[in-house]
């Protein structure tokens, strides 16, 4: 459904990511573990379509996406992918319900089903009663909650997470985590996971690791 073939990233003279391969399942969770710097997060990225890859190829349903104009990419990831970030980063004139509900007004839903479906995603995550408040009444795991169910509302195939409970301490991070996969499961959506946490990494259900830009597939029992 994904996949990465022969991928090779450059910054400048520096060589990011080195003949990356990678095949993502509908519905999987697949989890890419690796110390900071080490190109796990450029990876991620050039999964979404958002940094072109210098070599290889990226594909998505069969569509090669670095033969896809930027119009294309983007309306791809309007429709197919969502994104959650390691500090949430909710628009904070927004409530909690508009925010949940963005994906959705993006792909031209009318305002009031589109807050209607928010509510429901949001009340499958403990947030039902706090769609009016703004960010910055809610704690920081009630926060990383509202990413989630941005990242899940539209029902995507794919969503892109960037070390989503780095932020957070143990108790909220293993919290929120259990509900996003929980979560994506019940949608069947796949979910790419970045994460330097160990134990993070193995909630998933195929397991890489990025050494110095290379790619290398681990079994569950190496977590």
């Amino acid at each position: 459904m994904l996949s990465a073939e022969g991928v090779e990233l450059f910054y400048g003279e520096t060589q990011a990511i080195r003949h990356a391969e990678m095949l993502l399942r509908r519905g999987e969770i697949a989890a890419i573990t690796g110390q900071s710097g080490s190109g796990k997060s450029s990876l991620l990225y050039c999964l979404a379509g958002v940094v072109p890859v210098a070599d290889g190829e990226v594909r998505f349903q069969g569509r090669v996406l670095g033969r896809m104009d930027d119009q294309d990419l983007c309306a791809l990831r309007r429709e197919h992918f969502g994104f959650v970030f390691q500090y949430g980063e909710l628009l904070p004139e927004l409530t909690v319900d508009e925010n949940a509900a963005l994906p959705l007004r993006l792909l031209g839903h009318r305002k009031g089903p589109a807050l209607a479906e928010a509510r429901e995603v949001l009340g499958r995550l403990g947030l039902g009663k706090f769609g009016r408040r703004r960010p910055s009444q809610l704690s920081g795991g009630q926060c990383q909650r509202v990413a989630v169910a941005r990242a899940l509302v539209h029902k995507p195939t794919v969503v892109f997470a960037d070390e989503p409970t780095g932020s957070l301490d143990s108790g909220n991070a293993s919290a929120v985590l259990h509900e996003f996969l929980t979560l994506a499961r019940s949608m069947g959506t796949a979910v790419v996971l970045v994460t330097h946490d160990r134990h993070v990494a193995s909630r998933a259900d195929s397991l890489y690791e990025m050494c110095d830009g290379v790619l290398v597939p681990r079994a569950r029992e190496a977590v």
